[in-house]
């Protein structure tokens, strides 16, 4: 397996997803569970320390962050979400987060906006993440 591999499905279970599939974790889930969220992201952080003092450039998990969409980017985004590529790995290969995969693939028509999602794009407050609010 390769180190980016690894790090894209630790990325995926950290962001409460299936790396297989994509779908979402039921809010009962361990992977679901603050934890459980912290151990994975401590271990995305201790391999791209560990790439690093290799000599190797790690991506950084959210590298694309805030940045803009190119025409590229989202030609790249299109062609894997109709190739069946999961959410999670599209937000691993585009460094960016999984909602922000789910809301940009909305604005290119590829699926409905994600839930929560106001008009002018901003989420309401409480609802980033939905299943926060299932947790006791």
């Amino acid at each position: 397996m390769s180190d980016e591999r690894a790090r894209a499905i630790l990325q995926a279970l950290a962001d409460g997803a299936d790396p297989a599939s994509g779908a979402a974790f039921p809010a009962g889930s361990p992977y679901q569970r603050t934890d459980t969220v912290r151990a994975l992201f401590h271990a995305i952080r201790a391999l791209e320390t560990a790439l690093s003092q290799a000599g190797r450039k790690p991506r950084s998990a959210r590298g694309n962050a805030g940045q803009p969409w190119s025409p590229e980017e989202d030609a790249s985004l299109a062609a894997g979400f109709d190739a069946g590529q999961p959410l999670a790995l599209l937000a691993a290969t585009h460094g960016r987060s999984r909602f922000a995969i789910e809301a940009r693939l909305a604005k290119l028509g590829k699926e409905s906006m994600p839930t929560g999602v106001r008009a002018g794009g901003a989420p309401r407050v409480g609802e980033w993440l939905p299943q926060q609010a299932a947790r006791p």
